[in-house]
């Protein structure tokens, strides 16, 4: 079976997104989104039959004390590499480097990545899942990050990989 890597993050919205707070950051939306799905590796993202990818909900026990709810994005690629080349580039970085001006601190992790064999389409439920795994227990084969990840099942390794320090968040 060949299989293809699931990935969700999400964060908690200072202001909802309709306010002029969080104007900067629904204007990259679009913009870094085509990106995404332009860029090598890009299998498929969440998003509503219209389009829109902040109308999904989910990972409502995080949004207590959020004043503008929780923006979900899950998306699947074909590999590790091809999500960190993505997350790593420049236009996306930029708008990373602004993330503290639209979206609160989170204690818990907010980012899960999981293999899931090819054509299966994850669903908000798996994430929470995974995340709560991920809480729990740490990085394993069911449930890691970027930083400490595991091969695809296929692949017959079962052995954490360490990310190269390049692949480390520079914002």
């Amino acid at each position: 079976m060949d299989y293809v890597l699931a990935q969700i993050n999400f964060g908690r919205l200072l202001a909802p997104m309709d306010s002029p707070m969080i104007a900067d950051f629904a204007a990259a939306l679009d913009p870094v989104n085509a990106l995404a799905d332009a860029a090598p590796g890009f299998v498929w993202r969440l998003q509503t039959e219209d389009g829109n990818a902040t109308a999904v909900r989910g990972f409502e026990q995080d949004a207590e004390g959020a004043p503008g709810g929780i923006v979900i994005n899950m998306s699947v690629w074909e590999s590790v590499e091809a999500l960190a080349a993505f997350v790593y580039s420049a236009e996306h970085r930029a708008v990373l480097r602004r993330r503290r001006e639209w979206f609160s601190r989170m204690r818990d992790a907010y980012a899960v990545l999981w293999w899931v064999p090819r054509g299966h389409i994850p669903t908000v439920g798996e994430a929470e899942d995974r995340i709560k795994q991920l809480r729990a227990h740490g990085p394993t084969p069911h449930a890691f990050t970027l930083r400490e990840h595991f091969p695809p099942p296929e692949s017959g390794d079962a052995g954490l990989i360490r990310s190269p320090d390049e692949w480390s968040c520079p914002v």
